[in-house]
């Protein structure tokens, strides 16, 4: 009977369980069928992880589940229980903050070289017309940041969220500013730290709320790129307080942040667990709202989908290239289900963007309004 029902569910999205093509999952595991039917996506994330089934082309099969509305989070006891605890417990607080650094962040520097671009940029990449490469799409990023922030020698900026300061050394060496990054993993912090000890940058490990503490303010530009998806709606209108009080009265800010218009289904469960164990997809009116009465929206730019679903294949080709280095430091890990999980969501979640269930926008902010030409 379970069997039936999912075969039905997967013919309707125009998949063949067993079937010959390459999106056409491969049932190893009978189990499968009653798991996935139990559990929704995370029954079907570690199902995939246990070796159950397999699939040629994930990314291909992940677009057309959600394409056809078949993959959707429902209200089974999973999904209400990770809804719950976030609200409860506020995992996106000081101390989630640090989990995450500890859980994600910090797996390791040498899976993140090998896997993202020379800049180690963990952010969705620019595509715009003529560009292939990861390196190439990553400095368009950039760049593109840089001219909406209309950044000049002699600025201070901060970066909340800098990763391993990819950001802040480009616009130093570029455009003649000065920095202060801040994160929530030791690992980034250290590389961070060894790439930019020549720049005029200072690279913070400490939560976003103790910066008023921390550095001096007012900066003239602020950035977040990536790192608004940790934050979770509780704590959106202390984020955007704090950003206020830290820029400039002619200062810009600009919010870089995967995005959706819907307020609900935010939370996917195997996510959650495995990959980011705080986080939640910020919808449009959360930031809208939070951001009323402390900021103007000067320009609200969305990249669409297809951006991150390359920049992600991009990052699974790199894994595959390199998973021969780095197997004897991660095969062990999540009990020897360290490479599975890796690909599964890194190609699920490209063909989640590929069928436009997230996009990625581009946010600038003021005090006030004020003349602003959007560039793209």
């Amino acid at each position: 009977m379970f069997e039936k029902v999912v075969r039905e569910l997967f013919r309707s999205a125009g998949v063949q369980i067993n079937g010959t093509n390459p999106c056409d999952p491969q049932v190893w595991d009978n189990r499968f069928y009653e798991r996935v039917l139990r559990e929704g996506s995370l029954g079907l994330g570690e199902s995939y992880m246990a070796g159950w089934w397999d699939c040629q082309r994930l990314d291909e099969l992940f677009y057309r589940l959600v394409s056809s509305g078949l993959y959707k989070l429902r209200l089974h006891p999973t999904f209400l229980w990770f809804w719950l605890r976030m609200v409860i417990s506020n995992q996106a607080g000081r101390r989630g903050a640090f989990q995450l650094g500890k859980s994600h962040y910090d797996l390791g520097n040498s899976l993140f070289e090998r896997m993202l671009d020379r800049r180690l940029v963990y952010t969705c990449g620019y595509w715009p017309e003529g560009v292939v490469d990861l390196d190439s799409a990553q400095e368009a990023k950039l760049n593109l940041v840089c001219q909406k922030l209309a950044l000049r020698p002699g600025q201070r900026v901060l970066d909340i969220g800098c990763g391993f300061g990819s950001f802040l050394k480009f616009a130093a060496e570029n455009y003649g500013i000065e920095g202060v990054g801040v994160t929530v993993s030791l690992q980034q912090q250290e590389l961070a730290q060894k790439l930019c000890q020549r720049l005029p940058i200072q690279i913070l490990l400490q939560d976003y709320r103790d910066l008023a503490v921390s550095t001096p303010a007012p900066f003239d530009r602020i950035v977040s790129l990536g790192m608004f998806e940790h934050v979770e709606p509780q704590n959106y209108r202390q984020f955007m307080k704090i950003a206020h009080n830290l820029l400039k009265e002619d200062g810009l800010f600009l919010l870089h942040t995967i995005g959706k218009n819907s307020c609900w289904r935010g939370v996917d469960p195997w996510i959650r667990k495995y990959i980011f164990p705080v986080g939640i997809i910020p919808c449009s009116r959360w930031i809208g709202r939070s951001a009323g009465g402390l900021f103007e929206i000067l320009d609200w730019h969305a990249f669409g989908g297809a951006h991150y679903q390359k920049t992600l294949l991009a990052w699974h080709e790199n894994f595959s290239r390199y998973w021969p280095k780095l197997r004897d430091e991660y095969a062990y890990r999540v009990g020897g289900k360290f490479e599975r999980m890796w690909r599964y969501f890194l190609l699920s979640c490209a063909g989640m963007f590929a069928a436009g269930r997230m996009d990625v926008w581009q946010i600038v902010l003021a005090k006030g309004r004020r003349d602003y030409r959007p560039i793209r």
